[in-house]
């Protein structure tokens, strides 16, 4: 599987820029949640520097790693879907330096600019089935041997 594009490198100039207008600079410390699973979803980031964790609770004391995000990979996409919950933890590995957006914001942007919203829908969509797929083979690393084991 190749990895996951980055959103701004692939997003075409003029939505880049129409995207950037709407972008502030935040920083998470090391160890912070940045949001919890089932929590409510009303903006995304893009890391610049750092590393975040995506993570799901199951039922151990810590949650369960599932994926690792880094420089350029997009954070969130529960903002664009009812109900409008994660779908996972994220907390940030180390400090971490980040484009934020709110979802409204930008969900406004791609009803008034249908071209933009389906250039950047587009470009999510794609990132979005990297990640189902790569959650689901690490799940299966942590829990089949566990399965099979069980049987």
């Amino acid at each position: 599987m190749t990895a996951p594009r980055r959103l701004l490198r692939v997003l075409p100039p003029e939505h880049r820029d129409t995207l950037m207008g709407l972008a502030s600079e935040v920083s998470f410390e090391q160890g912070r949640r940045i949001f919890e699973e089932r929590g409510t979803a009303d903006r995304f980031w893009i890391v610049r520097s750092g590393t975040v964790t995506l993570d799901l609770r199951l039922g151990g004391p810590r949650p369960t790693v599932v994926s690792s995000l880094e420089s350029g990979d997009l954070l969130g996409w529960s903002w664009l879907f009812p109900p409008f919950q994660w779908d996972f933890g994220a907390e940030a590995l180390s400090p971490v330096r980040a484009y934020e957006w709110q979802g409204s914001q930008v969900q406004a942007r791609c009803e008034s600019d249908p071209e933009f919203g389906y250039a950047l829908l587009r470009v999510i969509t794609e990132i979005l089935a990297h990640r189902v797929q790569a959650a689901r083979v690490r799940l299966l690393d942590l829990f089949a041997p566990h399965a099979a084991a069980g049987r």
